[in-house]
């Protein structure tokens, strides 16, 4: 086997390099391990959203949101609730599973300026108006007013009027709204029903009017807007009201949006609209926040009856804190690298760079290091033998021991250099050593002393 001997010295060779380079192997290696479990790049692949009431907007984005991220391998699990403010009371409850939530401006309550949000919490974005729908029986504003249109909440006084089920976002709002007026829950006939049950007493004759908050996607929304003998109030002072709560916008509703076959509305209307916000928990993963607000960008990016394309999402009238993935989205759109790999390979690479960049960034001046720690290894195992044989040396001149005793501690040497495996690019070394050891013999020999017979042999 002619090429084992060459085989022998690169295991050599290699042996003696991953002994030299072990140490910083095992302290980047230990580096990386350490930044991958602070930085937590791998998200998990199923999160929770609080949505609202079943046939209710939320519930039909909800929806939407579950197919889009299904794309990515993330399954979403949806929590139906009676809406905004019980979604947020689920945000703020570190026990309740819930991830992320759809939350309406204003739901919990109108906070001043310069009052602190919610802990916890962060912003993804604004997503949709979520106009205010006022829908009226026209038959009891004809008993009550003697007409068919209302046109101001100041008339709403003694009706019956559903203002939201406990724990949704509108009930808040419509107290402020009828403040506004001069009139208080106790001026009408309040109901608390969820907004199924809350349409079905509108249309029995059971309520004389529900509100609603919600977008115009909200299946009871587009079944109330063409339901005969069922009205929409105009909100005729919506400018007021946007400067009177600014956690309102005014918008229209545009004649014929609906069926314009119909001319349904047949005039504009116009409404206000708080905005729709997608929340999420403060240590919900950053990589399921990106994807989310790149979620929102497929689903709410398009023209709508109040928005036009582009408008939404977007970072402004959220009351909350905006996360950084989000602004990062808002600023510079989907991160660069996937849009060319696949998310999960894309969000590794994102969020290690920096690591593996520290690593990089310590392997180079290490490169200049090693190769001089590499040499000075070899040569150290040849160069440990030069101290004995010069001891042998030195005896020899000061006749501490007779030739015999140091021919034999010389053989002895040469037996364990003759074993000694070096890289072929320090066999010089080797060679020498061993030339220098036959140097010393000689001397001995020129005193008489005589090798061992292993040593002849050899």
């Amino acid at each position: 086997m002619p090429r084992l001997p060459n085989f022998r010295h690169a295991l050599v060779n290699a042996r003696d390099l991953l002994a030299t380079a072990g140490p910083f192997i095992v302290l980047a290696v230990a580096a990386v391990l350490l930044a991958y479990w602070a930085l937590d790049p791998t998200p998990p692949k199923r999160l929770t959203l609080a949505t609202g009431p079943e046939q209710g907007a939320y519930a039909e984005f909800g929806l939407r949101y579950q197919a889009q991220l299904a794309k990515f391998g993330v399954e979403v699990e949806l929590r139906g609730t009676q809406g905004s403010a019980e979604n947020l009371k689920l945000l703020q409850d570190p026990d309740s599973g819930v991830d992320f939530a759809f939350v309406q401006g204003g739901a919990d309550r109108m906070r001043q300026p310069d009052e602190a949000p919610p802990p916890g919490l962060l912003s993804l974005g604004s997503l949709f108006y979520e106009p205010i729908w006022l829908f009226y029986r026209e038959e009891a504003a004809r008993q009550r007013l003697g007409r068919a249109e209302l046109d101001k909440l100041a008339q709403l006084a003694g009706w019956r009027v559903n203002i939201g089920a406990p724990g949704s976002g509108i009930t808040n709002i419509m107290l402020r709204l009828l403040d506004a007026n001069g009139l208080a829950a106790e001026d009408l006939q309040a109901q608390r029903l969820g907004q199924t049950p809350a349409v079905v007493a509108l249309l029995a004759g059971e309520l004389d009017a529900v509100a609603f908050a919600s977008a115009p996607e909200a299946p009871l929304v587009q079944m109330l807007l063409r339901q005969p003998g069922v009205g929409l109030m105009q909100f005729a002072q919506s400018e007021a009201y946007a400067r009177r709560l600014p956690i309102l916008s005014p918008v229209l509703l545009p004649r014929g949006v609906v069926q314009l076959a119909e001319d349904l509305p047949p005039a504009d209307v116009r409404l206000v609209a708080p905005t729709a916000m997608l929340v999420a928990r403060e240590d919900a993963h950053p990589a399921l926040q990106q994807l989310l607000v790149q979620a929102a960008r497929v689903i709410h990016g398009e023209a709508g009856w109040f928005q036009k394309r582009g408008d939404f999402p977007n970072p402004r009238n959220t009351e909350l804190p905006l996360a950084k993935e989000a602004e990062r989205f808002y600023q510079s759109g989907t991160p660069f690298l996937q849009r060319y790999l696949p998310f999960w390979v894309a969000n590794l690479i994102d969020r290690m760079w920096v690591a593996l960049a520290g690593v990089i960034v310590i392997a180079i001046p290490l490169s200049r290091i090693l190769p001089p720690l590499y040499e000075l290894r070899v040569r150290s195992r040849v160069f440990r033998w030069y101290a004995k044989l010069r001891q042998i040396e030195e005896d020899l001149g000061e006749a501490a021991e007779d030739a015999q005793s140091l021919m034999d501690r010389l053989d002895a040497l040469d037996v364990r250099v003759r074993q000694l495996q070096v890289p072929l690019s320090h066999a010089d070394e080797l060679y020498a050593l061993r030339s220098h050891i036959e140097l010393v013999r000689g001397k001995l020999q020129a005193l008489g002393a005589r090798p061992a017979a292993a040593a002849q042999a050899a």
